[in-house]
């Protein structure tokens, strides 16, 4: 039995073994993938839209917020960091522990409220928190120009917090049943959450 070397390794050489489906030319096509932010469940368009909706705390589109996610608040709280940041104020665990802490405690509160007909997710709680955030953002972004402390400051800081209360409310009481019954206390409580955050950009 004789075996040629060379014949061989000419045969080999003159093309791949084997070639992958879709591919020409040893290149991959992309043109049939998803674009990475899909993927990931990352959707601008979507985010922005409802960025957009609470820019009017009077007239807020509940319908954009029923699917809820957490890039857009992810996107508020690194900003919101941000801010902080140029001002001179590294807060961005404090900032973490009261994002979390003020979601588990607006869901909380809103269940013990409507009982049993209570139907709010703690992702529909964090996601409508976060967006919701957006007032206390800009008033954080215009906290560099303005003076620091003093009755303008907190004055300003109040329409902001009243803003983002406003907002919060109403998404909350359109998207959960049962609370309409609750619109006071749900307000207080959201009153309270931007409220603190706002202390942090005040002091």
């Amino acid at each position: 039995m004789s075996f040629d070397i060379g014949s061989a390794a000419a045969s080999t050489s003159s093309g791949p073994i084997y070639s992958a489906p879709g591919t020409v030319g040893g290149s991959a096509n992309f043109d049939d993938e998803e674009p990475l932010l899909e993927e990931l469940g990352i959707h601008p368009e979507q985010i922005w839209s409802k960025i957009r909706s609470v820019l009017n705390p009077f007239r807020v589109n509940h319908t954009i917020h029923k699917d809820s996610d957490l890039s857009g608040p992810i996107l508020l709280y690194m900003s919101f960091c941000l801010f902080q940041l140029l001002a001179g104020k590294i807060q961005f665990g404090v900032i973490l522990g009261w994002i979390v802490v003020s979601s588990i405690f607006l869901y909380v509160v809103f269940n013990m409220l409507a009982g049993r007909a209570g139907n709010l997710d703690l992702h529909t709680c964090t996601s409508v928190v976060g967006y919701c955030m957006l007032p206390v953002v800009i008033y954080s972004a215009m906290s560099l120009f303005l003076p620091q402390g003093g009755i303008v400051a907190i004055v300003v800081a109040s329409v902001f917090v009243l803003w983002a209360t406003r907002a919060s409310t109403g998404l909350i009481v359109l998207l959960a049943d049962g609370g309409d019954e609750h619109r006071g206390l749900i307000a207080y409580a959201c009153f309270l959450i931007y409220t603190l955050f706002s202390l942090l950009v005040v002091f």
